[in-house]
Protein backbone atom coordinates (compact mmCIF):
# COMPACT_ATOMS: atom_id res chain seq x y z
CA UNK A 1 0.00 0.00 0.00
CA UNK A 2 2.81 2.51 0.56
CA UNK A 3 4.54 1.87 -2.20
CA UNK A 4 1.03 2.32 -4.15
CA UNK A 5 0.78 5.71 -2.09
CA UNK A 6 4.58 6.54 -3.29
CA UNK A 7 4.03 6.30 -6.48
CA UNK A 8 1.34 8.28 -6.40
CA UNK A 9 3.38 11.42 -4.65
CA UNK A 10 5.94 10.89 -7.32
CA UNK A 11 3.78 10.86 -10.37
CA UNK A 12 1.88 14.12 -8.94
CA UNK A 13 5.01 15.96 -8.23
CA UNK A 14 6.35 14.86 -11.44
CA UNK A 15 3.51 16.36 -13.49
CA UNK A 16 3.99 19.32 -11.19
CA UNK A 17 6.88 19.87 -12.50
CA UNK A 18 6.64 19.59 -16.35
CA UNK A 19 3.58 22.23 -16.20
CA UNK A 20 5.34 24.73 -14.25
CA UNK A 21 8.33 24.14 -16.97
CA UNK A 22 5.76 24.16 -20.15
CA UNK A 23 4.45 27.22 -18.62
CA UNK A 24 8.16 29.35 -18.37
CA UNK A 25 10.24 30.96 -20.98
CA UNK A 26 13.62 31.35 -21.44
CA UNK A 27 15.44 34.67 -20.57
CA UNK A 28 16.42 35.18 -24.38
CA UNK A 29 12.58 34.91 -24.80
CA UNK A 30 11.32 37.35 -22.40
CA UNK A 31 11.95 40.36 -24.40
CA UNK A 32 8.90 39.73 -26.60
CA UNK A 33 6.84 39.08 -23.84
CA UNK A 34 6.93 42.34 -22.38
CA UNK A 35 4.13 44.06 -20.63
CA UNK A 36 2.93 40.25 -19.71
CA UNK A 37 3.17 38.24 -16.65
CA UNK A 38 5.06 35.04 -16.63
CA UNK A 39 7.40 32.72 -15.75
CA UNK A 40 11.20 33.33 -16.44
CA UNK A 41 13.50 30.13 -15.78
CA UNK A 42 17.35 30.45 -16.07
CA UNK A 43 20.64 30.25 -14.17
CA UNK A 44 21.73 33.48 -12.67
CA UNK A 45 25.06 33.90 -14.26
CA UNK A 46 26.07 36.89 -12.17
CA UNK A 47 24.91 38.67 -9.11
CA UNK A 48 25.33 41.90 -7.34
CA UNK A 49 24.05 43.97 -4.53
CA UNK A 50 24.65 47.64 -5.26
CA UNK A 51 23.92 48.48 -1.75
CA UNK A 52 25.23 52.67 -2.36
CA UNK A 53 23.35 52.90 -5.67
CA UNK A 54 19.60 55.00 -4.88
CA UNK A 55 17.13 52.30 -3.47
CA UNK A 56 19.58 49.29 -3.01
CA UNK A 57 19.31 46.96 -6.11
CA UNK A 58 20.25 43.68 -5.96
CA UNK A 59 20.74 42.60 -9.49
CA UNK A 60 20.38 38.59 -10.69
CA UNK A 61 21.34 37.84 -13.87
CA UNK A 62 20.08 35.14 -16.07
CA UNK A 63 21.99 33.23 -18.26
CA UNK A 64 24.80 35.94 -19.49
CA UNK A 65 26.37 37.70 -16.56
CA UNK A 66 26.76 41.34 -16.29
CA UNK A 67 27.20 43.82 -18.64
CA UNK A 68 25.80 41.79 -21.17
CA UNK A 69 22.54 40.38 -19.24
CA UNK A 70 19.84 39.11 -21.92
CA UNK A 71 17.44 39.26 -18.31
CA UNK A 72 17.43 40.45 -14.89
CA UNK A 73 15.54 39.75 -11.90
CA UNK A 74 15.55 43.02 -9.92
CA UNK A 75 15.49 43.20 -5.61
CA UNK A 76 14.57 46.68 -4.01
CA UNK A 77 16.59 46.93 -1.01
CA UNK A 78 13.10 47.79 0.86
CA UNK A 79 12.00 43.99 -0.10
CA UNK A 80 15.61 42.83 0.70
CA UNK A 81 14.40 42.38 4.69
CA UNK A 82 12.07 39.32 3.15
CA UNK A 83 14.39 37.10 1.82
CA UNK A 84 15.96 35.01 4.81
CA UNK A 85 19.71 35.14 2.65
CA UNK A 86 20.95 37.53 0.76
CA UNK A 87 19.77 36.96 -2.70
CA UNK A 88 22.99 37.97 -4.55
CA UNK A 89 24.69 35.33 -2.32
CA UNK A 90 22.38 32.72 -2.51
CA UNK A 91 21.31 32.73 -5.70
CA UNK A 92 24.80 32.79 -7.70
CA UNK A 93 24.97 29.89 -9.91
CA UNK A 94 21.85 28.68 -9.41
CA UNK A 95 19.18 27.35 -11.73
CA UNK A 96 15.82 29.66 -10.76
CA UNK A 97 12.38 30.35 -11.88
CA UNK A 98 10.98 33.88 -11.45
CA UNK A 99 7.00 35.32 -11.90
CA UNK A 100 5.64 38.16 -12.62
CA UNK A 101 5.40 41.16 -14.96
CA UNK A 102 7.94 41.29 -17.19
CA UNK A 103 9.37 45.20 -18.04
CA UNK A 104 12.01 46.02 -20.25
CA UNK A 105 15.02 48.54 -18.92
CA UNK A 106 17.64 49.92 -21.10
CA UNK A 107 16.50 47.13 -23.97
CA UNK A 108 17.19 44.17 -21.35
CA UNK A 109 13.88 42.53 -19.83
CA UNK A 110 13.29 42.02 -15.95
CA UNK A 111 11.01 41.40 -13.77
CA UNK A 112 10.65 42.88 -10.42
CA UNK A 113 10.71 41.13 -7.33
CA UNK A 114 8.71 42.07 -4.20
CA UNK A 115 8.65 38.48 -2.15
CA UNK A 116 10.67 35.46 -2.05
CA UNK A 117 7.55 33.33 -3.39
CA UNK A 118 7.97 35.00 -6.70
CA UNK A 119 11.21 32.72 -7.02
CA UNK A 120 11.77 29.41 -7.10
CA UNK A 121 15.50 27.41 -7.12
CA UNK A 122 15.05 24.80 -9.94
CA UNK A 123 17.10 21.22 -8.31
Amino acid sequence: MKSVFYALIVSILLTAVIAFSADSISPEEAINHVGQQAIVCGSVASAHYSYRSKGQPTFLNLNKPYPNPVFTVLIWGSDRSKFHDAPEKYYKNKRICVSGLIEQYKGTSEIIVRNPGQMEEMK
